[in-house]
C-alpha cells in the first residue's frame, strides 16, 4: 500500500525534509493590508514576506487557511492517484480551522475518488485519515516525523493512527518571542488575553520574555527569563536535559522566524545539538512559516519534542 502525507503551512519543517519524504502542503493565505502572500513552505514566498519588512505590522494580519474546496482539488486531481492512502497532519483546532476543513473536505473526496482512479486505471480503494497534533509550528514536526518512519517500516494505516494520536498528545512545543509589544497585539487580534498590557509594559521595560508553551492545543506561558538570548540558553539548555532524559519519537524541531543562520550562534545552541548527536536524535531547523511569523513576531523560535508527561524546569 503507497501511504502519503499531506500537513498545513503552519506545521514547520525543513524544505529538505518534505521534499525526501514528498508530503504535501495545504497553504494559507496571509494578508497584510493590501499585499496578500501564500504561506505554501516554498522559500520564495517566504523570503519575499522577510524582504518586506512586514513584521512590525503584520499582527493586524488575517490569515485564511486553506478553503474546503481547495483541499479537495489537492486530493482528487494529485493524491487520491498518487497513493492509496493520506494522513493530514494539521495544527491544533483550538487555534486554527484546517482541521475541520481538511474533515469537511474528506467527505467530497472519499465520494468522488473511485472515478478518478478509474479514469486513470489505478485499481483499489483510497483511504484519508485526518489526524490533530494538538499543537503548533514546531510542535507538529514528532507526530510528522514519526507518521515517516512508520511508513517507512511498513506498518499499516491502523497502527499509524494509534500511534500517531499518541504522539500528538505528547508533544510540546515552546515558543521564545522576541517582542511581547508585538504578540499581544497579535493575541488581541484574536481575542486572546493571555499576554496583558501591563505585562507587556513591564516585559518590555525589564527585557523580560515570556517562555510559552503549547500542549494538547493549550497555550500558555511557563516561565519568563530576561532577555532573548538568556532566554534562547534555558530553552536549548532545557531541550539537551529532555533529549538525554528519553524521547518517544527521536527528533527535535526548531524553528526560526528568520534566517536559520542565526540559531547556530544563539546561546545553548551548541550543548543541544551535541545531546542530540550523543543520544542519537535527528536535530532538525526548520524555517518559521510566514503564518508562525505572523502570530509570534519575527526572529521569535519554536521548539517541538515529543516525551513522556513532564513540568518544564525553567
Amino acid at each position: 500500500m503507497r501511504i502519503g502525507l499531506a500537513i498545513d503551512a503552519a506545521c514547520d519543517l525543513s524544505q529538505q525534509f518534505l521534499q525526501e519524504h514528498r508530503i504535501a502542503v495545504m497553504p494559507i493565505t496571509v494578508r497584510i493590508d493590501d499585499e496578500t502572500f501564500m504561506d505554501d513552505r516554498e522559500p520564495a514566498e517566504r523570503n519575499r514576506f522577510i524582504e518586506r519588512q512586514l513584521g512590525s505590522r503584520s499582527h493586524s494580519a488575517e490569515t485564511e487557511p486553506c478553503p474546503v474546496e481547495e483541499v479537495q482539488q489537492l486530493f482528487l486531481k494529485r493524491l487520491v492517484l498518487e497513493q492509496d492512502c493520506v494522513f493530514c497532519l494539521t495544527i491544533t483546532t483550538t487555534r486554527s480551522p484546517i482541521f475541520e476543513h481538511v474533515n469537511r473536505a474528506s467527505f467530497a473526496i472519499l465520494k468522488n475518488y473511485r472515478q478518478v482512479r478509474e479514469q486513470a486505471a489505478v485499481p483499489g480503494p483510497f483511504m484519508m485519515r485526518v489526524i490533530d497534533t494538538r499543537n503548533l509550528f514546531s510542535g507538529a514536526a514528532p507526530a510528522v516525523y514519526e507518521a515517516t518512519r512508520m511508513i517507512a517500516a511498513g506498518e499499516t494505516p491502523a497502527a499509524m493512527r494509534e500511534r500517531l494520536l499518541h504522539v500528538a498528545n505528547q508533544s510540546y512545543a515552546y515558543m521564545l518571542p522576541r517582542d511581547l509589544y508585538y504578540i499581544r497585539a497579535r493575541a488581541k487580534k484574536k481575542n486572546d488575553h493571555s499576554v496583558s498590557l501591563v505585562s507587556a509594559m513591564l516585559g518590555s521595560a525589564l527585557d523580560i520574555k515570556p517562555l510559552l508553551r503549547c500542549f494538547r492545543g493549550e497555550t500558555g506561558p511557563v516561565g519568563k527569563v530576561r532577555g532573548f538570548e538568556h532566554g534562547a540558553e534555558m530553552l536549548f539548555g532545557y531541550a539537551a536535559r529532555r533529549v538525554r532524559k528519553g524521547l518517544l519519537v527521536p527528533v527535535v524541531c526548531v524553528s526560526y522566524g528568520g534566517d536559520l543562520e542565526v540559531l547556530g550562534k544563539l546561546p545553548g545552541y551548541a550543548g543541544l545539538r551535541a545531546a542530540c548527536e550523543e543520544c542519537g536524535v535527528e536535530l532538525m531547523e526548520a524555517p518559521m512559516s510566514i503564518t508562525g511569523m505572523v502570530n509570534v513576531g519575527e526572529g521569535a523560535v519554536t521548539l517541538g519534542l515529543a516525551a513522556e508527561d513532564h513540568e518544564a524546569d525553567f
